[in-house]
């Protein structure tokens, strides 16, 4: 989708659908809204004397403009729209009021939408926020994954409308509104990305194919890249990670990219993402119900290449370098087994208890590599890691852990800021003691009690000194939603946003 901006008046704007937020004690029963009741030839009002629209966010009431389909200037539709309580506005409700402004257009197969940003916004939401919110949840309102289906013959009623342009609708001329819808776009755009990858199926999303995708935004956006294979890794002595993909017939890649914004010699921000692009789970199988979203456990690399595309895109001042190792999990008479001891990159040896607990052993050399090559100043991995995350924190927040309580609480505050939150659980030394093993250096697991802990303590025994913080988003990356900026159900691009709001923190 194409976003801009608007300083045209409600009556004065030429859409076919142009989306008016009403708080709650905007819509009372006497409130007048003379251009809007002109424009509607007196049925707002008429609305709100009868209280059926009250302005509860849920609430959406649709009126056609007087001689609207004549006019050669001015909206042919307007579309109220519920903005609740105006003490309770944040900028989450400018991405959902831009995602049902875009939901209804699809209904009426309309291609173009407009949203007017709410008049007087709550002290605690600032228009710069508001704006770069609303950008951001018109294009990934916008986002359909349709790729791999028979093309449309736009004969069918059923064949899907893309609604390709958005335009807000501001009150002041001030550049830095501008700077902010051009912030949001790109976040969405970076977003979306990630949601393409994560949606395509393991015999397409390969490693080679991330890899492909990855050396294509190097070249759109001038970034530096690097993809390691088999000959490479073993050079770098990469054992746990090699071990992974031998199941396979899919050879791994290390995925590397580099935005040089900053300052030169000036340490990057590392982000790491698990790009396991299928996971049977190995010897140690998972249950065949459910299965096929097992090409979503890469939505920690697709995360990382969707943020780079956005750093890349908005030129951010910060030197930033992206990693993804990738691999597929699959059982063949090479396979990793359960007693198996491995060494990793770092020289540590791994006793596998759990072939299914393969992503901290791709995300083990991936770390020990990007800290050894680049001397990063902060290192923040995500990765699909464990089931427990789900049963800590259900599907509203990912958990954030790491050896940094000043970086743990930026990323808390970055997902506050992108509404895509996490909580931090506890990385004390008794957890540890989970992974001693008889045999190796460590487990690979440390048993069902605080099993995102014990794999958060796996990874740290791999970054050092290393300022060093985990996401683990497997409640977070897919499944099934009800945010008008998401389809009701698949791929989220989570936590595409927060990385992107805590590196542009970083950076000024």
């Amino acid at each position: 989708m194409q976003t801009r901006l608007s300083r045209d008046t409600h009556s004065e704007h030429t859409t076919p659908l142009l989306a008016i937020p009403l708080f709650r004690d905007d819509a009372l029963p006497g409130r007048r809204h003379p251009a809007l009741d002109r424009l509607t030839g007196g049925l707002l009002e008429r609305a709100l004397e009868s209280r059926d629209f009250e302005g509860r966010e849920e609430q959406e009431l649709l009126l056609y403009v007087r001689g609207g389909e004549g006019l050669e200037a001015g909206p042919q539709r307007l579309l109220l729209l519920g903005a609740g309580k105006r003490d309770d506005a944040e900028a989450d409700l400018m991405r959902r009021l831009a995602g049902r402004t875009v939901r209804r257009a699809e209904s009426l197969r309309i291609t173009g939408v407009s949203l007017a940003l709410p008049q007087d916004l709550p002290d605690g939401l600032a228009p710069k926020a508001a704006v770069q919110a609303a950008a951001e949840g018109l294009v990934l309102a916008a986002w359909n994954f349709r790729e791999l289906h028979s093309p449309a013959t736009g004969q069918d009623e059923r064949d899907p409308v893309r609604v390709m342009e958005g335009a807000l609708l501001v009150e002041a001329d001030d550049p830095a509104l501008e700077e902010a819808r051009r912030v949001g776009s790109a976040f969405a755009e970076g977003q979306n990305l990630a949601r393409d990858l994560q949606s395509r199926p393991g015999n397409v999303a390969t490693p080679s194919h991330l890899a492909e995708v990855a050396l294509g935004l190097a070249d759109r956006f001038g970034l530096g890249a690097t993809i390691l294979g088999p000959a490479e890794m073993e050079a770098e002595e990469m054992g746990a990670l090699l071990s992974v993909a031998r199941g396979s017939d899919e050879e791994p890649r290390l995925i590397v990219l580099e935005h040089r914004g900053g300052k030169e010699g000036e340490r990057p921000l590392a982000l790491v993402g698990k790009g396991l692009t299928f996971d049977s789970g190995g010897i140690s199988i998972k249950p065949a119900s459910g299965m096929e979203d097992m090409k979503f456990d890469m939505s920690g690399g697709a995360a990382v290449l969707g943020a780079m595309h956005a750093i890349g895109a908005l030129g951010l001042p910060v030197n930033v370098v992206g990693v993804g190792p990738s691999s597929e999990n699959l059982i063949n008479g090479s396979a990793n087994k359960p007693g198996d001891i491995v060494r990793a990159r770092s020289g540590k040896t791994i006793e596998i208890i759990n072939t299914d607990a393969e992503g901290r052993l791709i995300l083990a050399d991936a770390l020990s590599w990007v800290i050894d090559h680049h001397r990063p100043a902060a290192v923040v991995d995500c990765a699909t890691l464990t089931g427990a995350c789900v049963v800590a924190l259900g599907h509203h927040a990912a958990a954030v852990l790491g050896t940094d309580e000043a970086l743990v609480e930026e990323l808390r505050t970055a997902g506050d800021r992108a509404s895509e939150r996490c909580w931090p659980l506890p990385l004390w030394k008794p957890y540890r003691k989970q992974l001693e093993s008889t045999f190796a250096d460590l487990r690979n697991v440390g048993g069902r009690p605080a099993g995102t802990i014990t794999a958060a303590w796996f990874l740290s025994e791999f970054t050092g000194e290393t300022s060093w913080a985990h996401l683990d988003i497997a409640g977070t990356a897919y499944g099934e939603s009800e945010l008008p900026y998401r389809r009701s159900k698949g791929a989220f691009g989570f936590p595409t946003r927060l990385l992107l709001e805590w590196v542009r923190g970083r950076a000024g």
